[in-house]
């Protein structure tokens, strides 16, 4: 029973890489360059337009659904009063599509009675291609009171706006739902945003670059530390990057677009660089690139090292850096670039610098998405994504069992080898001398009918 419940485990194991290496969850749609990989953990839900009919949201899950243009869906929330609660939304228009200046969606969590506990708006500026583009809305607890800080039944609403001149079809929708972990004992913590951090950029990686070539989504990020790394962009392509950052350290971003020899003519808001939190909440984006063929660059303006009272800043791009973790850079190139230059992919080359030594946590226990592991800076050094990984520890897994198996099927030969050798050794031999001759007294041939034994007292010679 042990070894073919070991057989059964091997089989488990590599059934279970064939399910992570299928990567299911990729929507595709005309015009796409590239899919956008769905959490294949995610669970389907629908939105309500009636907040007392919304479906909930479960913490620490994902979640699927969709929204069409101008549409209000609301998702439930049970909340505690003791907890922060994260609720993150990425909308995914679908490629070959149009997306006008101004669209995009609201993310907030409201009470019972309607009031607004946090929101978050993604907007498409002049960058007007699709893309995903993410938001976050949180209710925090607050010591000293406030609003929407009792236990019970929160509201989750999505709402989407769209001009006329954009395409019709609904948005795929990415939810997350994170809850942070409490504060340790070690003392009071800073309840003001910082004033000034170091703002002076870095001297430029000196290592020497590297291929990484970034993912579809935030699920199969490529993992990235300090460093440049090397990749191209197709029109119309988001390439999805993920970088530990710890507490007290600071993130800074460049990305070069390679120079395309087809044309010099000019294309406005060729290129997007976006910066997410580990709770996939917005914390800034460079100002939209213009390509004219020229190799060209742009760069996240100087960020705030993590830091817990980041949070009480009115600023995006300084309360998004509240949390230790994995920080997601996503670069997109607009489809208006293949008009002048072609659909072939244009090199880029991201180049990142984490600076800090990393600093001690202030939660209490393990802090789940909310901290920085060996794992994890493992990852970033050997850049794998999620899947990579899920597909690595299932390979030691089926090795694991294999070797197991085998070591089972070898002891159990050995064993039965043995019991053979002791049951051959257990058989007496004969009492007497052994004659070649027909047996003394025995049947010859012509005997009693139906005796069907040997003639020879002993084996046969030759016969």
């Amino acid at each position: 029973m042990r070894q073919r419940s070991r057989g059964r485990a091997a089989l488990a194991a590599v059934a279970a890489m064939c399910a992570a290496a299928a990567l299911p969850g990729q929507a595709y749609a005309a015009g796409e360059t590239t899919a956008y990989t769905f959490d294949p953990g995610a669970k389907k839900i629908n939105g309500a337009e009636v907040s007392i009919e919304a479906s909930p949201l479960t913490t620490g899950s994902v979640h699927r659904s969709s929204i069409k243009g101008g549409e209000k869906l609301y998702y439930r929330l049970d909340l505690d009063a003791k907890t922060n609660a994260y609720v993150s939304v990425v909308a995914v228009p679908k490629g070959g599509g149009k997306v006008a200046y101004g669209d995009g969606f609201t993310v907030s969590i409201r009470d019972s009675t309607d009031r607004q506990c946090g929101y978050e708006t993604a907007r498409f500026a002049s960058a007007e291609f699709p893309r995903p583009i993410a938001a976050y809305a949180h209710r925090t607890v607050d010591k000293d009171g406030g609003a929407c800080q009792e236990a019970g039944t929160y509201s989750v609403l999505i709402e989407r706006e769209s001009k006329e001149t954009s395409s019709p079809e609904a948005w795929d929708l990415e939810l997350r739902y994170a809850s942070e972990p409490r504060l340790g004992t070690g003392g009071a913590m800073p309840t003001e945003a910082p004033g000034n951090w170091p703002s002076e950029s870095p001297a430029p990686p000196t290592a020497t670059p590297q291929m990484r070539s970034g993912g579809t989504s935030y699920y199969d990020a490529i993992g990235v530390e300090t460093g440049e790394w090397h990749d191209d962009v197709a029109p119309g392509q988001t390439r999805f990057y993920r970088v530990p950052v710890d507490w007290g350290q600071q993130l800074f971003a460049t990305v070069d677009l390679g120079n395309n020899n087809a044309s010099t003519e000019f294309v406005g808001s060729a290129l997007t660089l976006s910066l997410d939190n580990p709770a996939h909440g917005r914390v800034d984006d460079a100002m939209p690139l213009s390509y004219s063929g020229k190799s060209t660059s742009v760069s996240l303006d100087p960020l705030p090292p993590v830091a817990y009272e980041n949070r009480y800043s009115s600023r995006d791009s300084v309360s998004g850096m509240r949390f230790a973790g994995w920080y997601y850079l996503s670069v997109t190139l607009s489809p208006k670039v293949a008009e002048a230059y072609g659909d072939k992919a244009i090199p880029l080359s991201l180049k990142v610098t984490v600076k800090g030594s990393p600093g001690k946590s202030p939660y209490a226990g393990d802090a789940g998405i909310f901290s920085v592991t060996g794992s994890d800076k493992d990852m970033a050094r050997n850049g794998k994504s999620v899947p990579e990984a899920a597909r690595s520890s299932t390979m030691r897994t089926v090795g694991v069992a294999g070797i197991g198996t085998g070591v089972v099927l070898v002891l159990g030969l050995g064993v039965w080898t043995l019991l053979a050798r002791r049951r051959a050794a257990a058989v007496p031999a004969p009492a007497g001398p052994v004659p070649s001759g027909p047996a003394q007294g025995g049947a010859v041939p012509g005997g009693p009918a139906g005796d069907g034994r040997s003639p020879y007292g002993g084996p046969p010679q030759g016969w």
